[in-house]
């Protein structure tokens, strides 16, 4: 790797750490010819699907975009930053983990409401407002009585899946 001070051609490695869940190397390099130290962050270039809209048309997935309705949703909404970063980092994996080459929007969307769902319910609910096209006061309601009639988190993560296939239930 070039150095971005004196642009010599030999850097060496001084120091890599795993960040984030294990999908980015960060590494500290020291340039052999000025001795000037900087970081790069190195991650897997992977293709995502097409996203294929309402209306038929196509567009590459759009990180940004992803990141801009995540974060919208959860405005003024007391979750932290690494949270955030967790489920954005779950949505993409669901995606590219789809094996197709082009994916539904709506698809993404239910992931986007499956993560806001577990991490704040008031912004599941303005994201779903918005996904979902609420036209009156109703439709928020049905949403909410939803996520009231469900089980606590804490108690949904003690309950047994019962689809998973894992063995876990040997009766």
């Amino acid at each position: 790797m070039f150095c971005p001070f004196c642009n010599h051609e030999d850097t060496r490695v001084v120091d890599s750490r795993l960040l984030g869940e294990g999908d980015q190397v960060r590494r500290r390099r020291e340039c052999q010819e000025c001795k000037v130290r900087f970081t790069t962050y190195e991650t897997a270039e992977l293709n995502f699907p097409k996203l294929v809209k309402r209306d038929g048309t196509r567009e590459l997935f759009n990180e940004e975009k992803l990141r801009r309705g995540v974060h919208r949703a959860l405005e003024k909404r007391p979750v932290a930053v690494d949270k955030i970063e967790t489920a954005i980092t779950h949505i993409k994996t669901y995606i590219r983990t789809s094996g197709d080459r082009e994916i539904a929007s709506s698809l993404v969307g239910e992931f986007v409401m499956a993560e806001l769902r577990n991490l704040d319910k008031v912004a599941y609910v303005r994201f779903a407002s918005v996904y979902r096209s609420f036209e009156d006061v109703n439709a928020f309601l049905e949403e909410i009585e939803g996520l009231e009639s469900e089980p606590p988190e804490k108690l949904r993560e003690r309950q047994l899946d019962l689809l998973s296939g894992d063995g876990q239930n040997k009766n």
